[in-house]
C-alpha cells in the first residue's frame, strides 16, 4: 500500500460529514474535528466538476477521504481535509513550533532543501551552507520539480510541502530524501504517526482552534498568513512528551 492508503487506514471510525468548504486557497472539512488543506487546481484553463457537488454533506468522511486518491486536484484537496478531520491528534506528543525554528536549527551550516513555496526561505540562506528550493512553479532562483531526484539526496535537511499528498508526489519526495532529516510543513499536513513510518521526523501542521474564525478567513481569500483560529502544532518522531495543546 501507498502512503495514502496507510493514512486512510489509519483513521479508525467514521463519522458524518457535516460541512465542507473549499474555498480559494484553503479547503476545511469538518466531521469528527475540523481539517485543513490547501486548495489546489488545474493548470488548465478550466476546472473539473468536483463529483457529487452539492451532496458532500451526506458522505461519511472516510467515503469523503478517498477523494484524495483523484487526479482532479481539487477532489484532492477535499479528500485530505477529509482525512485531517478525522485525525484524532495525540496532544501528548505535540509541542506548538514554528517549521522555520526547526529547520534553522537542524540545517545550521549543512544543506538544506526545500520542496515548496515559503515566505521564510531567504533567511535560511544565512546560516546553511547550502539552500535549494525546489517548486512545481518555479519563482525566481528556484528550481523547478524535476531538480528533486539530483538535489533530495544531497540534502542534510529536507522541508516538503504538505501539498505533496494532495499531487501525489509524496511517496517518491520522501524516497529521495531518506539521507536526510525530514520535516513535512503546513496546514495541509497530517498529523499522524504513520508518516514516521515513511520516514518523516517531524511534521510542521495546524489545528483549528477558533473554527468561526477559520472559516471567516479562509472564505474570504486568506493567504495563510491571514488565516485566523488556528495554532501551530509539531510532532517529532521518538519523542513521546510533548505540551498540551
Amino acid at each position: 500500500m501507498g502512503i495514502l492508503d496507510d493514512l486512510v487506514s489509519s483513521l479508525g471510525e467514521d463519522s458524518p460529514v457535516r460541512q465542507v468548504h473549499a474555498c480559494v486557497f484553503w479547503t476545511a472539512v469538518l466531521s469528527r474535528n475540523w481539517g485543513l488543506a490547501s486548495t489546489l487546481h488545474e493548470d488548465h484553463p478550466y476546472h473539473r466538476a468536483v463529483r457529487d457537488v452539492g451532496s458532500l454533506t451526506q458522505k461519511s468522511a472516510l467515503g469523503l477521504a478517498q477523494y484524495v486518491q483523484s487526479d482532479n486536484l481539487l477532489e484532492a484537496s477535499i479528500g485530505m481535509a477529509a482525512i485531517n478531520s478525522l485525525i484524532d491528534i495525540d496532544k501528548s506528543k505535540c509541542t506548538e513550533q514554528n517549521a522555520f525554528d526547526i529547520l534553522a536549527e537542524r540545517g545550521r551550516s549543512k544543506n538544506i532543501a526545500i520542496v515548496g513555496h515559503f515566505p521564510w526561505v531567504s533567511r535560511l540562506g544565512k546560516l546553511a551552507r547550502k539552500v535549494w528550493v525546489i517548486e512545481e512553479k518555479p519563482q525566481e532562483g528556484a528550481l523547478p520539480a524535476e531538480a528533486a531526484e539530483g538535489i533530495l539526496p544531497q540534502a542534510d535537511v529536507v522541508g516538503i510541502t504538505g501539498t505533496s499528498f494532495i499531487n501525489h508526489t509524496v511517496e517518491k519526495l520522501l524516497h529521495l530524501s531518506k539521507n536526510g532529516f525530514v520535516v513535512v510543513i503546513g496546514p495541509t499536513s497530517p498529523l499522524s504517526l504513520v508518516l514516521f513510518d515513511w520516514g518523516v521526523d517531524v511534521i510542521a501542521g495546524v489545528k483549528v482552534v477558533e473554527p468561526e474564525k477559520t472559516i471567516r478567513s479562509i472564505s474570504q481569500g486568506a493567504v495563510f498568513s491571514q488565516v485566523e483560529g488556528v495554532r501551530l502544532v509539531t510532532m517529532a518522531k521518538g519523542e513521546p512528551n510533548g505540551q498540551t495543546l
